[in-house]
């Protein structure tokens, strides 16, 4: 893999997010969990490059993403797409997601990620904030939480991109 800077990133954001999905992984090198999710965005804000991530309080991860400075967004070719069904439909309480995914994780940053991914952004925290339903303008938005399970927002610094050589 290769670094290059967040501007140069070619990839449509939009389009990888909310259709080709992303690993959003924490942890350290004892123990760290990856989670499909398919919501979030990146941009620029308070002078510094971020990508932003959302996590619902149940999901094993949210223990990681709390716990730890750092995480990492991956996102994967085509040919991975079973990972990352695999990824979004168990949890790590019951199985090594990594270990069946047979994916490598390698760290940055003291970040963990996949070496298979086509690009990988490392993040640090530098923002958390609940979903607050009483603040949403548009109630259709309310639809989007059946169970009032609200998403824990990760305002992550972009530290580095990782791009396949």
């Amino acid at each position: 893999m290769k670094e290059i800077k967040p501007v140069e990133i070619k990839e449509n954001l939009i389009d990888l997010i909310k259709n080709q999905w992303m690993l959003v992984t924490a942890g350290n090198a004892e123990a760290c969990n990856t989670m499909t999710a398919s919501w979030g965005f990146a941009g620029y804000i308070w002078n510094r490059p971020v990508a932003v991530t959302v996590v619902r309080p149940q999901r094993y991860t949210y223990q990681f993403m709390e716990k730890e400075d750092t995480f990492s967004l991956c996102f994967f070719d085509e040919e991975y797409r079973d990972v990352l069904k695999l990824c979004g439909s168990k949890s790590g309480r019951d199985i090594d997601k990594i270990k069946a995914s047979g994916l490598s994780v390698n760290y940055t940053e003291a970040a963990p990620y996949f070496e298979e991914a086509k690009l990988v952004l490392i993040c640090r925290k530098i923002a958390v904030s609940d979903i607050d339903s009483s603040q949403f303008l548009d109630a259709d938005i309310d639809k989007n939480y059946p169970n009032k399970d609200y998403h824990r927002s990760y305002t992550g610094e972009i530290l580095k991109v990782l791009e396949k050589a």
